[in-house]
């Protein structure tokens, strides 16, 4: 435990994703929903993709791909969960992916990179599986996902134990996917956020589409031993609430990245530029001789 990679224990996201093979069409539209507004990005990209790799669509992504003409092959970290991607779908690992270099012209990763503890290497290596202007599309919960409930989970149980363990995962910042792809080196990378409200009648339904979905607490240092009684009913009695229901957002950050090419626009050389920035702008600084040009 004192690697500070090691922040999710693998093992148990596989076990999650097992057990969640066999429920996710219990919250198929809320998956179906963050796909397609991922998937939406390739309606105004003027290009075809003819063969795509889907990393841990839980049987959502790869008909979407299909339907669009695209031959999918299916990834997940558990074969459970990939044979619903089937045909074409093998277990693999998101840190240790199995494909050659160059063999897609598109990869797409919905809301299944989160649980990842190499984020960067594996950015890396699905970088590495496109093809010379292939793109990445993919979507992960970024800072702000599920506030209300970590915030509620955290003071119930300081209030009830004197203490907290981590029971939500962490996210990272829209900055921090940014940079990612950069760190990547995805060409012309782009991060947005997306953000899916939805709303609970009973809020003990929220911890049963987390679990159908196979996103159970996999925190590496999470609390093993079995929670107080109290802590979960009267956590979720503090959920904000719009019109006597419980409201949760799942913030999503899209990612954009393409693999580079010698096709690609390229920025201009440094000094290479003929029209002073200050002239641009308006600005009194256009008179000085040693204004900065662009």
């Amino acid at each position: 435990m004192t690697d500070p990679m090691h922040v999710f224990d693998r093992r148990a996201v596989r076990r999650h994703r097992d057990r969640a093979a066999g429920t996710a069409d219990a919250v198929a539209d809320i998956l179906a929903d963050a796909a397609g507004r991922l998937l939406e990005r390739l309606d105004d990209i003027k290009r075809d993709f003819n063969s795509a790799l889907d990393v841990g669509g839980r049987g959502i992504v790869a008909p979407l791909l299909r339907a669009r003409g695209i031959e999918t092959v299916a990834c997940d970290l558990s074969a459970a969960m990939a044979a619903r991607s089937a045909p074409l779908a093998v277990a693999a690992d998101e840190e240790a992916l199995p494909f050659a270099e160059g063999c897609f012209d598109l990869v797409v990763a919905s809301l299944s990179l989160h649980w990842v503890n190499d984020l960067p290497g594996a950015l890396i290596q699905l970088r590495r599986a496109l093809r010379p202007d292939g793109l990445l599309l993919a979507s992960l919960p970024a800072l702000g996902s599920l506030d209300g409930l970590r915030v509620a989970l955290t003071e119930t149980e300081a209030a009830l134990t004197g203490g907290a363990a981590p029971r939500v995962s962490p996210f990272p910042s829209l900055q921090d996917c940014a940079a990612l792809l950069q760190r990547a080196g995805f060409a012309l990378p782009v991060a947005d956020v997306e953000d899916i409200t939805l709303l609970y009648a009973d809020p003990f339904a929220l911890l049963r589409d987390l679990r159908a979905a196979g996103e159970c607490n996999a925190v590496a240092l999470r609390d093993r031993r079995i929670p107080p009684r109290l802590l979960f009913p009267a956590a979720l009695d503090q959920l904000p609430r719009r019109d006597g229901r419980a409201v949760v957002t799942l913030r999503l950050a899209v990612m954009t990245g393409w693999a580079p090419a010698a096709s690609q626009p390229q920025p201009a050389a440094r000094g290479s530029g003929r029209v002073s920035l200050a002239r641009i702008l308006g600005d009194d600084a256009e008179t000085d001789p040693a204004a900065p040009s662009t």
